[in-house]
């Protein structure tokens, strides 16, 4: 039977699977935790009683929280380094690099399973491998061994043709499927790539495309393995790696998507969601305030040989702030070696740390009213740390040109070829640690035990905390940044910061309460795998969400923590009384102060209605 790229790995990795509800478990080759979501992911592994990690490789990554203010994120970094010597994890430190850049250089491989807490992590498909996003308990259990369970995706096959003309680039095609297929059209898909035009991009640029794949709501993304993967990991000292893998010619998919790239041009997301797209030329002349090139979707030695090419000899405009990020420890060696760095200091950027930094939060928050143009992959509301900002998501050759002109700005036709990609790539992993088994975990004082939950029973009462819109995203949910981060070990303390972008008084009243339910529109929980929106609000008594659909990561997320995700479209207002029964086969939702009753099947299966039933996963233990 001819295979789809996706189902040759799915299957090779299978170990079981449920017909019925559509689901398959698989099996994890390596797993990545970063910091910000790693903290409680060890602390939960670190409870089962497991003497080691049992998966062919795990990574833990520092690269998200590396503003030392005060005690609390250092003595987590050292948490994580003792957890990782002990129990048998890599451990890439702070100035490495970012997880998702490090993790293509130095490990990936194609046709293995990659599970990472971060929604992010599918950045390793473009190598070949087949990467998935999850919250930190899914990670934990794959550590220990566990399978990982999904909903069987169907397969979005997206044919490329023809090559890129000047100026544009990788992230105009991401940006353009996503206006297309929207943040919610990927949900249980993987986005695979075929095609003529795939020869004709890096693996950089293919991992910028399957990193932002995560903006779509996809389960993953993935690219072929080939010539091109194959030359990539020889630079990197790792051609033993390299396996071809591809699609079977005459496999079919469940949609097709042709992308032309020779008609594309640039194309921006604007302010606030990334679906939100318009080509760049219809943004001209708007000025611009702040520009930042960087993330973990363009922070490659690929991305700064062009924007290079358009900062050499030039100033950037006095009326803009430029912040560079490079992705890697390995990518700040390339620059520098090969002049680029120069190019940079003498054009007026500001080089900032090889990590996640602006991207969550975590500096360079654009003024009051700004317009901050982000080479990065989000420009939800708030998560600049400045809500009032008109944050721009663009390619780093429209950040770089439009950082020198002082206005949003197209480089279509430009031929930026000013620096040679033919550059050893430098293999120091001086900043990597193998783990010797022989340190003993140190926790600091604001890593506090993980909190268990009592289940919610099948029938209860509550009111309505909070009623939203549509494509809530865990950034209204649980924010970033430096305020916020470095509670991440800490539920009592982070749970007061719940939805506190858009509602101060969402703790306050929940606490007062004692327990509710959050209702809201389709999409709820989009973006980032941080299980911190699950727990924080379980602690604070929400029993049950309400939505009329979940972002994938975040419902699983809500059944591992015990709260009832529940697929309904009701009326509510805040403090409305709802009353909850359900079961196996059924949901009923009363909405006592309006009178009206909603009904529905179950579509938990028997494993979540368990998980559920007990508390959630921790108590299975």
């Amino acid at each position: 039977m001819s295979k789809t790229l996706t189902y040759k790995i799915l299957d090779s990795h299978k170990v079981s699977e449920d017909l019925e509800n559509n689901k398959m478990s698989i099996k994890i080759d390596q797993t990545l935790t970063q910091d910000a979501t790693g903290t409680m992911a060890y602390l939960e592994f670190i409870s089962f009683g497991i003497d080691k990690v049992k998966t062919d490789l795990s990574v833990s990554y520092v690269d998200h929280n590396t503003l030392q203010n005060g005690f609390m994120n250092a003595d987590d970094h050292k948490f994580l380094q003792t957890v990782a010597d002990k129990y048998g994890i890599v451990f890439s430190k702070a100035g490495n690099g970012i997880c998702h850049q490090v993790n293509v250089e130095r490990f990936a491989k194609p046709g293995m399973t990659v599970l990472g807490s971060d929604s992010h992590t599918p950045t390793s498909s473009g190598v070949g491998a087949l990467a998935i996003g999850a919250g930190g308990l899914d990670v934990a259990c794959a550590m220990a061994g566990m399978s990982f369970t999904i909903v069987r995706p169907k397969v979005v096959g997206v044919k490329l043709i023809n090559k890129l003309r000047d100026g544009v680039s990788a992230k105009d095609i991401i940006i353009y499927l996503i206006g297309k297929m929207t943040v919610k059209g990927g949900v249980n898909k993987v986005i695979e790539y075929y095609g003529d035009g795939v020869l004709t991009l890096s693996v950089p640029e293919r991992a910028t495309i399957c990193n932002m794949g995560a903006e779509l709501g996809a389960t993953s993304s993935v690219f072929p393995s080939d010539s091109v993967t194959k030359e990539f990991l020889k630079l990197q000292g790792r051609e033993n790696d390299y396996k071809e893998l591809k699609r079977d010619e005459d496999s079919t998919y469940d949609e097709d998507i042709l992308i032309d790239l020779a008609a594309l041009e640039p194309v921006a997301s604007c302010p606030n969601s990334p679906d939100n797209v318009k080509n760049v030329s219809e943004l001209k002349d708007i000025k611009v305030d702040q520009v930042l090139i960087g993330s973990c979707t363009n922070s490659s030695y690929y991305d700064f040989v062009k924007v290079a090419s358009i900062l050499k000899g030039k100033k950037v405009n006095p009326n803009v702030s430029l912040g560079i990020a490079p992705g890697s420890k390995q990518v700040l060696q390339m620059i520098t070696k090969n002049g680029i760095l120069d190019v940079l200091l003498e054009a007026g950027a500001r080089i900032l740390e090889t990590a996640c930094g602006p991207c969550i939060g975590m500096g360079q928050s654009p003024a009051t009213d700004a317009v901050s143009l982000r080479t990065f992959n989000r420009n939800f509301y708030g998560r600049s740390g400045t809500n009032s900002a008109k944050v721009y998501l663009v390619s780093p050759e429209v950040a770089a040109l439009s950082a020198v002109n002082g206005y949003i700005s197209s480089p279509l036709g430009m031929k930026l070829n000013e620096f040679s990609m033919d550059i050893t790539y430098p293999q120091n992993d001086s900043l990597l640690y193998y783990p010797t088994y022989k340190s003993e975990v140190v926790m600091g004082p604001n890593i506090k035990p993980i909190p268990k939950f009592s289940p919610i029973g099948n029938e209860f009462e509550a009111k309505v905390m909070i009623s939203l819109e549509d494509n809530i995203t865990t950034d209204h949910i649980m924010p970033a940044g430096a305020k916020v981060l470095p509670y991440r070990s800490n539920i009592e303390k982070i749970s007061e910061f719940v939805f506190s972008n858009i509602d101060e008084g969402f703790s306050k009243r929940c606490k007062e309460n004692g327990s509710g339910v959050i209702v809201a529109k389709t999409n709820y929980g989009q973006g980032s795998s941080r299980e911190h929106a699950a727990i924080a609000p379980r602690y604070l008594g929400i029993k049950a969400v309400i939505a009329e659909s979940f972002a994938r990561i975040h419902k699983k997320n809500l059944i591992n923590f015990g709260i009832l995700p529940i697929e309904l479209d009701i009326e509510a207002d805040l403090l409305d009384d709802i009353k909850v029964y359900w079961n196996k086969d059924k949901i009923v939702v009363k909405n006592l102060t309006k009178g009206k009753t909603y009904e529905r099947d179950c579509d938990l299966t028997l494993e979540e209605y368990n998980l559920i039933s007990v508390g959630g996963l921790l108590n299975t233990f």
